[in-house]
């Protein structure tokens, strides 16, 4: 298959609420959608980097930068057989694992597309239906965050994580679980403790928590090791782990007992199917975690989603958890059971609303081969 043209948009995304973690407060989400075309058809990714490089060192601009000069060029140089073939094509580009998912997703949906057939079954997905939790930041107060959660619990979320930091920890996951003592409930550091803290961290197994993810380091795999031997609770990793590999190494040293995978994080859907499958062989549970994305990169993830040893609830919310109106039509929408249906039409099996598409627009340009 040979690409014929691709064009690329940076998006400005107005959250509906503010969304703190330890690394600061964000109001707005930046993306750039990824379209390609080919043969008479279209297929859509994204790269949900974001404004600054706090999760990750890469930001919407870089995304832009790297894919503008080096990933689309290279793209459109080279045929391509199948989603596969990317990441060696694009392996001389060392990093920017973000930039290169919003690429690879089009690929995706544009060769599940002209299969006729939907990205989960493309992937091999067998669920009809996924589980789904929500992410709550930090709030401006205990009595806030009690009440958004228990508006979310009514809504039927199966599990709520809540984003902590040091002051913003013990204290108030002792009160979500008096009030709350039988919610599926974990807590997300992105990296904001050391070991130093292992008497905190240790406090935290009365509370009875499905998973700590990455309180340490958003690179260490060794420090993790040593805490999850030191805690009851287990210990999820995101950042630390880049890739099947760094999977590989986390399981051998014994640094967690549960994956979050985001495929933006691994570099594309076919890495992420790869860390899955490792961790199924070993016997470590996974679920998707998110990074804002719109409806696009939403429904990449629920895709990956539907993958079958993804056996916990994952941060993929409703539409309107984030945005006042999606970039797709039908939106993502939580059932009252708390799951969300997997779209079967062929390949992302949403539809792309060029109208809010162009609005939320700030940049654009187009390539052709």
């Amino acid at each position: 298959m040979h690409i014929e043209r691709a064009e690329l948009r940076l998006l400005r995304l107005p959250l509906v609420h503010p969304f703190e973690t330890s690394f600061g407060r964000e109001t707005e989400n930046r993306v750039v959608v990824v379209r390609l075309f080919a043969d008479g058809l279209e297929g859509f990714g994204e790269s949900a980097a974001g404004v600054g490089p706090w999760y990750s060192y890469e930001t919407a601009e870089t995304c832009w930068s790297i894919q503008r000069d080096l990933l689309v060029p290279l793209l459109l140089a080279h045929g391509i057989d199948a989603p596969s073939d990317i990441p060696q094509l694009f392996a001389s580009v060392r990093g920017h694992p973000i930039a290169k998912t919003g690429i690879e997703e089009a690929v995706w949906d544009l060769c599940a597309r002209r299969e006729e057939h939907s990205l989960s079954a493309a992937l091999g997905g067998t669920r009809e239906r996924i589980e789904s939790g929500v992410s709550l930041g930090i709030q401006e107060s205990a009595d806030r965050l009690l009440d958004r959660i228990e508006s979310f619990v009514e809504e039927g979320y199966r599990r709520v994580k809540l984003k902590i930091k040091p002051g913003w920890d013990h204290e108030v996951v002792e009160r979500v679980r008096s009030r709350f003592p039988d919610l599926p409930l974990m807590v997300d550091a992105n990296a904001a403790y050391s070991l130093d803290d292992l008497p905190l961290l240790r406090a935290l197994d009365r509370f009875d928590l499905m998973m700590i993810e990455q309180p340490l380091h958003y690179a260490d795999l060794l420090d993790h090791a040593k805490l999850q031997a030191a805690i009851e609770t287990p210990l999820c990793l995101d950042e630390s782990i880049a890739s099947a590999r760094h999977a590989a190494w986390a399981i051998e040293l014994g640094s967690c007992r549960i994956v979050n995978i985001k495929p933006g994080r691994v570099g594309g859907l076919c890495e992420a199917r790869a860390v899955h499958d490792l961790c199924q062989e070993h016997g470590l549970p996974v679920w998707c975690g998110g990074l804002l994305e719109s409806g696009i990169g939403r429904a990449h993830n629920v895709a990956v989603a539907s993958l079958p040893n993804f056996s916990l609830p994952g941060d993929l919310s409703g539409s309107a958890r984030y945005y006042a109106e999606d970039l797709v039509d039908p939106p993502f929408a939580l059932a009252g059971d708390g799951t969300m249906e997997v779209p079967v039409g062929a390949g992302i099996g949403v539809e792309v609303v060029e109208r809010r598409l162009a609005e939320a627009t700030i940049r654009h340009e187009v390539f052709t081969a």
